[in-house]
């Protein structure tokens, strides 16, 4: 039995004398084309061009998918979305509108997929994982940048209204 596991102890060193090399070739080669490779996984483009569209000041707040803050399917929001990072509730801005909230989160870019309680038209509500996490973000007064695609007709003021 000892003979055995000494043959696989060989087999499994000159495996991976042979497999060292090979590996760091591949990690010299990905390193080589992380810029290309991060570029071709960006979601932004060369073509796609992000301009602002107003900017707002209003209060942010955040939210969890409980069903005391959401409705009966909390991890589904008004759009149809599955939540996740990045998703807002704004009742005042279209689904699929893409916004900035540089003073709390630097460039980060958020979606509205969510609507809240009409009592509170005029705030943004971000999702976060937990209610841990939400109480914890708490209230801010903040200025909201909506951002655009750069046309003309992409959320016009006509389709900003705080009411």
């Amino acid at each position: 039995m000892s003979t055995h596991i000494r043959n696989w102890g060989i087999a499994l060193i000159a495996i991976g004398f042979f497999a060292i090399p090979t590996l760091a070739t591949q990690a010299q080669t990905i390193s080589a084309n992380a810029p290309a490779l991060a570029a071709a996984q960006s979601p932004t483009t060369a073509t796609t061009t992000t301009a602002v569209v107003k900017t707002l000041h209003l209060k942010v707040t955040a939210y969890a998918s409980v069903p005391e803050e959401t409705s009966d399917h909390p991890f589904i929001t008004a759009s149809g979305e599955h939540v996740a990072d990045g998703i807002v509730a704004a009742n005042f801005l279209p689904f699929g509108t893409r916004i900035q909230i540089p003073a709390l989160f630097g460039d980060k870019i958020f979606t509205v997929e969510d609507r809240m309680n009409q009592k509170f038209s005029s705030r943004v509500d971000i999702w976060m994982p937990s209610v841990s996490d939400a109480v914890d973000f708490g209230i801010h007064s903040a200025e909201i940048v909506v951002l655009g695609d750069g046309s003309n007709n992409q959320n016009s003021d006509t389709n900003l209204s705080l009411e």
